[in-house]
């Protein structure tokens, strides 16, 4: 089992930048990846981009697309989430998320889900 912690959320102004922080611990398969997601207010939990662990191969949502950037520390087990030129609808909590591989995250097949950091983008 994996336990995923997030970090990182808070208020900004429309073109400025975050960065969270999802710290993972526990046991995990070879083909494990890890990535985000996040849900704005009234609406469905959608995906934003994905991590594979061993190989290092990354995904992203078109709306983030050039503005995000998801990285890992390996030493401190960590993933990132680097956020530029944030936009108003980029608001909503936003969840670190686990799966057995890309192919189940990308399905939405999550194992273990972090309980969310807050992203406020004013305009």
């Amino acid at each position: 089992q994996v336990q995923l912690v997030e970090s990182g959320g808070g208020a900004v102004q429309a073109g400025g930048s975050l960065r969270l922080s999802c710290a993972a611990s526990g046991r995990t398969s070879s083909d494990y990846a890890m990535g985000w997601f996040r849900q704005a207010p009234g609406k469905e939990r959608e995906f934003v981009a994905a991590f594979t662990w061993n190989i290092g191969s990354t995904h992203y949502a078109d709306s983030v697309k050039g503005r995000f950037t998801i990285s890992k520390d390996n030493a401190k087990n960590t993933l990132y989430l680097t956020m530029d030129s944030l936009k108003p609808e980029d608001t909503a909590v936003y969840y670190c998320a686990a799966a057995n591989s890309i192919s189940l995250f990308l399905a939405y097949g999550i194992n273990n889900w972090g309980k969310g950091t807050l992203v406020t983008v004013s305009s």
